[in-house]
């Protein structure tokens, strides 16, 4: 996939989180998983741009290895809300998860790819 490409797709699903998030109960838990659902995806697209114009290729991993961080702990919390059913849209929900799988696959081989290259120079 191409760099622009993962970083549309990364700002949609950031945009989508925030969206999924508006509606949410005004509870300690909703709100406590929400706000922090909405930093750990915008995160992971903010750390994408800052992977994008990393200083080397260890810094690109590593910029890549935090965003990975970010996907999965958003991913986490989205099982937590479905779980607890803060998250009324299922069916949303359930399209935010299956990309936040995606978007982790692709960061998890993307990341594999760069350190093979730097073992192979």
């Amino acid at each position: 996939m191409n760099a622009q490409l993962l970083e549309e797709r990364l700002i949609q699903f950031a945009v989508n989180v925030i969206l999924l998030t508006k509606n949410t109960e005004n509870n300690y838990a909703a709100q406590h998983l929400a706000n922090q659902l909405i930093r750990s995806s915008t995160s992971a697209a903010l750390n994408y741009g800052e992977a994008r114009s990393a200083e080397s290729n260890r810094d690109f991993i590593h910029k890549m290895r935090v965003c990975l961080k970010e996907l999965r702990e958003s991913l986490i919390n989205m099982k937590i809300q479905k779980g607890a059913k803060l998250i009324k849209d299922l069916d949303k929900l359930d399209l935010m998860l299956q990309e936040n799988d995606e978007l982790v696959s692709i960061f998890v081989v993307s990341i594999k790819t760069s350190n093979q290259k730097i073992k192979n120079r």
